[in-house]
């Protein structure tokens, strides 16, 4: 798994992509971060990391596109799941490449706030409830990207497909509220909560960390991941 995970993010630095979506994703926090500062007040820096989440999981695909769809379309995915390697290993190896990009993005994101705390009092518990929410969320869209990735050769498709999972996510409540209300059923609009991701999501924004809602996210990394690895042993054996 090692040996798959410094390779593919190798890859990522090999190609313009990882340059691509950091840079996106720390030019927006620098823009922002700069109206916090230009208002005098360290009370919106936790603001910000709610406003950049949404763009984060809009350029996540952009990440994952690749994953498997570009080795399918390069005749090279045969090599690979024939290796002396377990498919959940090289599964695992390319998610955990496409997070430490994420998480290193991330990282450099904490910078602006550790400065403005240097010179103010922000809400470290809801800047660091953002970052925890941000990484544990992010985690579980990239597993998704990565499934879907496995379904097909095109990175188009993977990229289409993955945002319009994100865009789903975020929407979800919306959707599972109105039609609570047009059925008047509210079964459905338990089950939308629990399923929700955002509803698992806010509580972290405020500094309140859920244990079970980090279990939730890891739980759906693990089941995309092991989705994943069976989509790729079915295609070794076929």
């Amino acid at each position: 798994m090692t040996a798959i995970w410094r390779r593919e993010l190798r890859s990522y630095y090999y190609s313009p992509i990882a340059y691509v979506f950091m840079g996106v994703v720390l030019f927006l926090f620098g823009v922002y971060d700069f109206q916090v500062v230009m208002t005098g007040s360290s009370y919106y820096i936790g603001q910000v990391y709610g406003i950049m989440f949404t763009w984060c999981m809009l350029f996540l695909p952009a990440l994952t596109m690749k994953t498997l769809s570009e080795d399918r379309k390069n005749k090279t995915d045969q090599a690979l799941i024939t290796a002396p390697v377990s498919v959940t290993a090289i599964v695992w190896g390319k998610f955990l490449s496409a997070f430490t990009v994420y998480f290193i993005t991330l990282a450099i994101t904490l910078i602006p706030a550790f400065i403005i705390g240097a010179f103010s009092d922000p809400s470290w518990a809801s800047i660091f409830g953002n970052f925890v929410a941000s990484l544990l969320y992010g985690a579980a869209i990239i597993a998704i990207g990565v499934f879907i990735s496995s379904l097909t050769e095109s990175q188009i498709v993977a990229l289409v497909g993955t945002v319009g999972v994100s865009i789903l996510l975020m929407l979800i409540d919306s959707f599972g509220s109105a039609l609570s209300n047009m059925l008047g059923n509210t079964f459905l609009q338990t089950i939308v909560s629990w399923i929700s991701f955002q509803a698992r999501y806010t509580p972290f924004t405020n500094g309140i960390f859920n244990i079970s809602s980090v279990v939730f996210f890891l739980s759906v990394v693990a089941v995309f991941n092991f989705l994943t690895a069976r989509r790729l042993e079915s295609r070794r054996w076929s």
